[in-house]
């Protein structure tokens, strides 16, 4: 397999032949965050549109077709609206909490996906303790969401932050437990290992029921913890006008717009890696000519077809069923989730010690 490792090792090489091992790390770090942030803003772009067919679809309309061929370039015009649009001043608000609370959610956006393994080598930290850094940076979005709906004096966004609150910390455990399900198979809490040990079976065949059950939970709590329908009671717009993100306008709105869109991808991502191989290709033992034909198609296509495969489950979802109560939501997971999450980590144990 061809992997985008090979041109890495040779920048880093060429970079350490012409210029001092400080400078030449220096660039990398500069290139590796130019390259972070501009995945980051593309993909955002390719979600959005991706979302306005898939729900055009499951409408039986046409969705964006008029800019751009299939209107693709509308997400882009529409970037452009939301940059040259005005920001306007809210009176009584805290504006320094008002303005934190968007970077907050963004950076812990961003750094989760910086340490997404988009191929071999290819991310920006590899942590050995990695599913535990992304459930840690990953649950430090809430805090912005809580002070932006606070900040904000405003008692729609208060309520929607309090949702949200109540929402993510609940839902986070079942993500949690069910990735803990996948740790305890691969006992290795490192991204890169946990890949590297699906080469000859993804997870949710080596796990048995156990893997696909968590499998199951983690794509339910995740999506919960994106906020997404029918889990979108914190912005619910036909109760909260848009929840906690409600006085915000212009670029500031954009964050948050964008935040949820690569925290959609982020979720699908982390499934594709714990569960479905990563960017490792599907094999089946004993089958070298079809391994060998699965190992042609390149890692990273590996890895985006299974995380959008992910993600068009869960537009599938959310343009399927209908918004849930705030009481049915919390039950769902105190009642359902986390007790199933629970015996599931003990039937994974079995699995490991008796298969």
């Amino acid at each position: 397999m061809f992997h985008l490792e090979i041109i890495t090792k040779w920048l880093d090489e060429f970079l350490r032949t012409y210029l001092l091992d400080g400078w030449a790390l220096f660039i990398e770090f500069v290139l590796i965050g130019v390259a972070i942030l501009a995945a980051y803003a593309v993909l955002a772009l390719i979600l959005i549109w991706l979302e306005r067919k898939v729900c055009a679809f499951f409408q039986c309309r046409l969705g964006p077709n008029r800019v751009g061929p299939f209107g693709l370039l509308q997400s882009v015009a529409d970037m452009i609206k939301i940059l040259l649009k005005e920001l306007i001043k809210i009176n009584k608000v805290d504006p320094f909490l008002f303005r934190t609370a968007m970077f907050l959610v963004i950076i812990a956006s961003i750094c989760t996906f910086g340490a997404l393994p988009f191929d071999k080598g290819i991310q920006a930290v590899d942590f050995n303790i990695g599913v535990f850094y992304l459930l840690a940076v990953s649950s430090l979005g809430v805090v912005g969401i809580l002070i932006a709906g606070w900040s904000s004096n405003n008692k729609y966004t208060l309520i929607g932050a309090m949702r949200s609150g109540a929402q993510l910390i609940s839902y986070e455990l079942s993500c949690g437990l069910a990735l803990m399900t996948i740790v305890m198979l691969s006992g290795s809490l490192q991204l890169s290992e946990i890949v590297a040990q699906q080469s000859y079976a993804w997870n949710i065949f080596r796990g048995g029921i156990p893997a696909i059950i968590a499998l199951i939970i983690y794509l339910i709590a995740g999506h919960a913890e994106t906020n997404r329908g029918p889990f979108d009671l914190p912005e619910a717009e036909s109760e909260l006008t848009a929840g906690y993100h409600t006085e915000y306008s212009g670029i500031q709105f954009g964050f948050f717009y964008l935040a949820e869109y690569l925290n959609m991808f982020i979720i699908a991502a982390i499934a594709s890696t714990l569960f479905l191989g990563g960017w490792m290709p599907f094999h089946i033992p004993g089958w070298a000519g079809f391994n060998a034909v699965m190992d042609l198609i390149p890692p990273v296509i590996w890895f985006f077809g299974k995380t959008f495969a992910c993600i068009f489950l869960a537009l599938w979802v959310r343009w399927t069923m209908p918004r849930l109560r705030i009481d049915q939501l919390l039950n769902l997971e105190w009642k359902i989730l986390m007790p199933l999450s629970l015996i599931n980590i003990i039937l994974m144990a079995l699995w490991i010690i008796y298969v």
